[in-house]
Formats: structure tokens, C-alpha cells, sequence
């Protein structure tokens, strides 16, 4: 039987080596961060592609320093979007997405730090996912926002693949843009 000393000891030495759960990149960091890259590299500071899940379904980022903010919706007159995308009217497209799409399919996801979607905490910044008439800031205040901490940590879990769905389409059309 180990002596409680050397149980402490040995704990001391092996906790470095262990990484919480919460330290761990989110799924969409990666892809967030090539896309911010991509745009800053080609001077975008905003791109928007028609997702290929349905023909009335858009997705446009805008890059400002240090945060990207990604829209995803059906829009109304996917001719007129498209024509936007087409003429590389990428910021005229992420407005008219972002404005005038249909509210119920509309995704907003505010990503500071460009680093994907993560939980934030006390004096962090705090992303956020807003779907319909839904918002949730990504604050670790699952009180707030009358949840459960089960659920805080699902909404999380679901916008962050949905992001990376969404950032990994942009990036693809992205790329193939030179």
C-alpha cells in the first residue's frame, strides 16, 4: 500500500500531464482559424458561398481582427445571392443574409477570438450562437439562460458542429476562389 505522501507526490507529478476536458480545442477551432487566415491573406474581409445541402441555403463569415462572425440561412431569392457571390460581392451577400433571410433557419454565431466556439468564464470573452428566436452566450452562465448545465453543455456541443460544418464549406469554396 502506497503511503498517502507518496500517493500526493506521485498525483503532483502526473497533473501536468493531464488535460481537463474543457482545456481541449473545440472541434471548429481549427477550421475557424484557417478560414480567419485564408480572408487575411486574400484581404477579405467577408466571403459567402450557397451550401450545397439545399439551393436556397447560404453562409457568409465576416473577418474583423481577432473574431469572426458566421451567418447561416435560407434566403428568399437565392438568384440574387448568388449573382452577389458571383460578382464577389461577398459583404453585400453576408448583409443581406444576415438581414433579410428567413429568421426561423437564420444561425449567428459571434466567435472572439476566431478560435471556435468555446465556453467562456469569468473576465473571458464569450461566444455566442443565436438560431431563431434563440441566443445563447457561451458565458458558463447556464443559470442565466434557465438551463441546466446537461443542456448548457449539448447547446454547446451542437453549435460547435454546426459551426464546423458551416466553416468547413466556406473554407472549401474558399480555397478553390484563388
Amino acid at each position: 500500500m502506497m503511503c498517502p505522501l507518496r500517493l500526493v507526490l506521485a498525483l503532483c507529478l502526473l497533473a501536468p500531464f493531464t488535460v481537463p476536458a474543457f482545456a481541449q480545442d473545440p472541434q471548429s477551432a481549427a477550421p475557424a482559424r484557417e478560414l480567419a487566415q485564408l480572408m487575411a491573406e486574400r484581404k477579405l474581409d467577408s466571403f459567402a458561398v450557397r451550401l450545397p445541402t439545399a439551393p436556397d441555403e447560404f453562409a457568409a463569415s465576416m473577418a474583423i481582427p481577432g473574431q469572426l462572425i458566421v451567418v447561416w440561412a435560407k434566403f428568399s431569392a437565392p438568384s440574387v445571392l448568388n449573382e452577389k457571390i458571383l460578382t464577389h460581392k461577398y459583404r453585400d451577400a453576408y448583409v443581406d443574409l444576415n438581414s433579410a433571410s428567413d429568421p426561423n433557419s437564420r444561425n449567428f454565431i459571434t466567435d472572439l477570438g476566431a478560435d471556435g466556439i468555446r465556453k467562456g468564464g469569468k473576465n473571458q470573452p464569450s461566444d455566442s450562437h443565436d438560431f431563431g428566436a434563440k441566443s445563447i452566450r457561451f458565458d458558463g452562465s447556464w443559470r442565466e439562460d434557465k438551463m441546466s448545465e446537461k443542456e448548457y453543455m449539448q447547446a454547446l456541443s451542437e453549435a460547435d458542429a454546426a459551426y464546423t460544418r458551416v466553416l468547413n464549406q466556406l473554407l472549401e469554396q474558399l480555397k478553390k476562389a484563388s
